[in-house]
Order: C-alpha cells, then structure tokens, then sequence
C-alpha cells in the first residue's frame, strides 16, 4: 500500500516550491519532498538509541536499563552520538576555514589567480588584534603573517586557539576554568571521534564535556575564521539590494547556479561572468547573456556581497534543475544532494563538481585550484554556455522578492553611530529601555519533513510582533527574504510599535540578513559586542538574546548550536530530537536530554532543547528574554509606552489639518 503524500501546499509555503512540486509530480519525477513521505524515519535511531561504533551490534536499545553488548547504556550511547555529530559538523565548518587560510597565504604570495584582498582595515585590525605588527608593512606581508598564524591554529596541539581571545574576557574565564578552551581545532575534533571508540570514554556528562570544547573550537575557531578571510579577500558584507527565489532565473539568458559553501569558487565565477569576453560568448549561442544566481549558502555569500541573487535555500536545488531553465548547477562542499545528477538526467542541465573532497556518480568533474581559479571559472562557464542550446521546455516561477543583505558586526558598529561615532550604544540603549525586547537570531538548514519555510518565517513574524530585533543566517535568512521581510518597508507593518521606531529610525529591516551558516560566528561578534559597551551584563549569558533553528537538518546544526551554548546562548531547535528522552529514569541515569538544557545551563549559562510547535518555540523565547531582561533589572517589556514617534508618525501627523496635528504633539490646539 502506497503511503499518502502530502499537497504542494503542505510540502512548502513558497509559491514558486509548490509550482516546481506539482511540475515534478506530473513528469513522474521524486524530490526530497516526496521522497521525505515515502521514507519513514527510525524513531530509535533518531533519537539517538542505537549504537553501530563495532560489529558487535547495532544495538537498538528500546527500554529503559537496557543496554548494549558491551554493556553500554542509552545515556552513553546518546552522548556518543551526539558528539559523533557534533565532530562531524565541526569538521565541515572548520574545515572550510582551513581552506579559505591555505587561500590567503597563495594571496599573499601572488600564487591565486584573480583574488585580491579588498578590505585591507579589516586584515590591520585583526592583525594588530593577534600581536601581528602593521606599521610600515604592506597588505600582503601582513596577511602572510596572518595566514600562517590561522593555518596554525587547525594542528596546534597545546595552548589555545587564539580568535577564541576575541570572545568576552568572563566567558574565556569560565571555559579556563572549565577545561574546555580549545587547544587546536584539529585536536579536539580527533579527541571526540577517539573518545568514542568502542572501550573508551563511557561517562555520558564527561563525554558531554568535551563536546562542548569540539563546538567552541569550530565556533570561536574554524568558522570564525572562515568569515574573517571571506570579509579580508572579498570585502565586509554591507548592505545591498537583491532578489531570492527562483523567478530570478532568466528565459533568455544561460542560467549558471552555484551550490555549497565556498566563497573562493563562487567569487571567480562571478568575475568570470561579468568578463566581456564571456558575455560575448554566450551571445554567440543565442542568449543575451549569463545569468548568475545561488542555491544555500553559496547564495548568501555571493548575494551580500556582490548582490548576486539567490534562487533558493536548501530545499530549492532541485526545484532549480525542474524548471528546465540551468545550464549548470555548480556545487562545491555541503549540503548538495546526491539526486541532483539522476535529475538532471531528465533535463539538459549539467551539474559540475569542483570541490576535491566532493564527486558525485553521473556529474561533470572539473576541480578548482585557487593558484587557477579565473581560468577554471571561465572553463566552467564554457561548458553551461555550451549547453545553452540544448534546452528544452522550460517553466520558472514568477515568483521574486527584492531583500537588503549583508548586515556584518561592523556595518551594525557603523549604522548605529556613523563613521565617527560608530557604537553599540543605541542598540543596547533601545533594549535597556524596551524598545526593542530582545534578540532572536534565527538560522540553520531546511528539513522536508516539516512545512519547507514554514517555521522559520512564522517564528520571526511572531517575535517581530513582540519586538524582538531578528538576525538570521543560512537558509533561514534566505526563507525570509522571499517573504519580504529583509526590507526596510517591511518595518512599518509588521512589526511591534518599539521596534518599528528603531527600524524607522535607522532605516534597516525588522530581520538583518548576516551571511551563511558559517557566518553565525558573526553574531558572536555582535553579542561580544554588546556586552562590551555595557549596559546588558558582563557576559553573554545575561543579554536577552535567544537562538533558534526551527528547521534544523544537518550535523552542521549541532555543533552550531553547541558552541553557541558554550558562549552562553539559549538555543532552540525544531524537528527531531537525536537525544530523545524515554521519561522515568533509572537511579544515577544522566539524562542527557536534561542534561544539555539544564546540565549545561548550569555550567554555561545557556541551554539546548528542542522544540517542534512554533507557539511553543515563541513562547520560551520571549519568556527566556524577559527573565533575561528582569535580571538585569531593566523595565518590564510594555508596547503601550512606544510607538508615538518615528518617519511613520511624523507622515501620519502631516497628513492632519494644522490644529488637529499641534493638538497631537503638544496637547492643544495653538492660540
């Protein structure tokens, strides 16, 4: 018996999804969607209860006091898991830094073809931040220098990981203290998969523990990292228009997607298509010329830099390939799914495997090298332009949205103060008084066992109401800016009356788009600098600031969320629970659902739950910031006492006859 699908509109809230959905179904082809409804999940392996470390097992522990062959128990084999996941997720992040290092140092020493660093004060500052010294020396020496000292940081064997000095000098204190700083990235992913190896770590909360140093690694280390070289070579994200969804793909023009993670490749690609040479190229076959456009987080880099639009989140690549509109889908590392290559086998799209870490049976391989990256880039548009003319029946959505991109720490630094007077202040000064209640940053993947874009825009449209300021990441952000909610405008009617005077008054949107999921290292940098000019705590556990991955899907994910608990944060995810509990527990059983929520909370100052209903998620979130807000001894949130003044007030009151509008600001009617 054929298990029942899901409608279109339960797979997706995206109109244009549900459009490549019913296209997919009617040409008799699966996508994640459909393939999520014929798969039933383990519950036992989901939830973090089977253990397959050996060939004594798997053991599929289904009762409480079981356990396993070697006498392993469910909290072990949770604890293990999760670390497993946590390692995995660190070693992707991480790893991407370690690239983008290895591509700074061949800059420095002229050996990358076409890459330039663009924002040399950045480079200074971080530099002089490490003990690099500046004076008198040029951008390249400096990033020579700069370069070795991140190389370094992924082998190093003792000490500590030195961007993890960047952090607040309290929370540094208490990972000291705790014996969880970071010795070299490297170390610590190893020591996890050692860890837990059949025989060895078998106390669930010791095991816990050196996940959180594995997270923080990744987090204050890799990723970070990874986001300063990215800002260092291709510039500091500052705000700028695009467009998302995949209306932006053109009918006449040769459609190039770029699909992963590493700016290095999609960067040259974009040089590589605004050549004139290749632009005449491609009219040479008949189009009017590239089209460039992104899928996931490669979309979030091009687009907050560049203003490349991005033509979906995770769930859209393959939707992407069923319009029958790209030429190529060029992916590099993470997140890409293997059925892109027997999709595309129904259309002419070619998918291009660049990445040495990443091949897939049935796609075209052409391997990118910094030290050639130009000449590949323009190889590879070659052959998308090549194809051009082996199209066939094509449909794209009509579906666009315009979005302002590329909030970064230091754009934030300056919008609120200017060049002079760049500060925090006004932002801790809008919480402290209320205006804003809080902070959400809302970030992490799609799943398609829950409503595509649903959580993630339903969770913010119900905090902005409550005034609660939302940065977001990742495929999250991108879910948000299909629904309008990355434009200035979108502060007038969509959120509460506090937060629209902020939005009003700086002229920024409700949601502030900050990168790729790798750039959630950036919100670190945003909370480092809140508690820094004072006002909000010490630390980052008091300011009332919430995260949340309502669609959460990769290993990815974890080690986010761990890191950001490490630093503080209370972190919520939607979907699956890989710890689920089984209630009633033995005497001297950990628990280790409990123990990373309150366990953690304990040690930490945040927590990680998971959470599948958005009232649910909304409530904890803003019942976590008012404690937050209570314990600092900060007013009560009160939305009454806003919502008076600002550009919006300023045109209603115009629009009034003389003596009505005196009436309005001062009371009475003048005389």
């Amino acid at each position: 018996m054929t298990k029942k699908r899901r409608t279109p509109e339960e797979y997706s809230i995206d109109p244009a999804a549900q459009e490549m959905i019913i296209r997919a179904d009617e040409l008799g082809l699966t996508t994640a969607f459909t393939r999520a409804d014929d798969m039933a999940p383990c519950n036992i392996g989901g939830a973090g209860m089977c253990c397959k470390i050996c060939s004594m097992g798997p053991c599929r522990l289904t009762k409480d006091g079981q356990t396993g062959i070697c006498g392993a128990t469910i909290d072990t084999i949770q604890a293990r898991n999760l670390i497993r996941a946590i390692a995995s997720g660190a070693a992707a992040h991480s790893d991407h830094g370690r690239g983008m290092a290895f591509t700074l140092k061949a800059v420095a020493n002229d050996e990358a073809e076409g890459y330039v660093i663009r924002d040399v004060a950045k480079l200074r500052i971080l530099a002089a931040d490490y003990g690099i010294p500046i004076e008198g020396r040029a951008p390249k020496e400096i990033a020579n220098d700069l370069a070795d000292l991140y190389i370094a940081q992924f082998g190093q064997q003792h000490g500590e990981v030195v961007s993890a000095s960047r952090a607040p000098e309290k929370r540094k204190q208490l990972w000291r203290e705790q014996g969880v700083m970071p010795r070299g990235v490297d170390r610590e992913i190893v020591e996890s998969l050692h860890r837990t190896h059949i025989g060895d770590d078998q106390d669930p909360v010791h095991i816990l523990h050196h996940a959180i140093r594995t997270a923080i690694g990744d987090g204050w280390g890799g990723s970070l990292i990874a986001t300063d070289i990215s800002d260092i070579l291709f510039g500091t994200p500052a705000p700028i228009l695009g467009q998302a969804n995949l209306g932006v793909l053109k009918d006449d023009m040769v459609n190039v997607v770029v699909h992963g993670h590493e700016p290095t490749l999609s960067e040259m690609i974009v040089a590589a298509s605004q050549d004139p040479e290749m632009i005449e190229y491609a009219k040479s076959v008949g189009a009017k010329g590239i089209n460039l456009s992104g899928i996931c987080c490669t979309a979030n880099e091009i687009l907050m830099r560049q203003g490349i639009p991005a033509a979906g989140n995770f769930l859209q690549q393959e939707l992407a390939i069923l319009t029958g509109a790209v030429e190529a889908m060029v992916v590099d590392i993470q997140c890409i799914m293997q059925a892109l290559a027997g999709l595309a086998e129904n259309f002419h799209t070619q998918i291009i495997t660049t990445s040495p870490k990443v091949k897939i049976k049935g796609a075209t391989h052409i391997e990118f090298d910094e030290h050639h990256a130009l000449t590949i880039a323009k190889k590879i548009l070659k052959v998308a332009i090549d194809n051009y003319k082996n199209r066939g029946d094509i449909q794209i959505p009509d579906a666009r949205e315009d979005l302002v991109p590329g909030f970064s720490h230091e754009y934030i630094n300056y919008m609120l103060g200017g060049s002079y007077r760049a500060s925090f202040r006004p932002l801790n000064d809008a919480i402290m008084s209320g205006r804003i209640r809080g902070v959400a940053a809302i970030v992490g993947c799609n799943n398609p066992r829950s409503q595509h874009d649903y959580l993630h825009t339903k969770v913010a449209e119900e905090l902005l109401k409550q005034d609660v300021l939302i940065v977001e990441t990742g495929c999250g952000a991108i879910a948000s800016a299909k629904m309008g909610h990355l434009l200035g405008e979108a502060g007038l009617d969509k959120v509460g009356p506090g937060l629209r005077e902020i939005c009003e008054t700086v002229g920024i949107p409700p949601v502030l788009h900050m990168g790729s999921c790798v750039d959630n290292s950036r919100i670190l940098t945003v909370l480092t600098q809140v508690v820094a000019e004072g006002g909000l705590g010490d630390d980052i556990d008091q300011v009332p600031a919430v995260g949340l991955a309502p669609e959460w899907m990769s290993e990815k994910a974890l080690s986010i969320a761990t890191y950001c608990v490490a630093s503080g944060a209370y972190v919520i995810m939607g979907g699956s629970n890989p710890v689920e509990g089984m209630g009633d527990r033995v005497s001297g059983s950990t628990d280790v659902e409990h123990y990373i929520s309150a366990g953690w909370e304990e040690l930490y100052g945040g927590k990680l739950e998971f959470v599948n209903e958005v009232d649910e998620m909304v409530r904890r979130t803003l019942d976590h910031i008012d404690k937050k807000r209570a314990n600092l001894g900060l007013p009560a949130y009160d939305p009454a006492k806003f919502g008076q003044s600002g550009d919006a007030r300023m045109m209603e009151l115009e629009a009034l006859p003389l003596k009505e509008r005196q009436a309005a600001l001062y009371g009475e009617p003048a005389k």
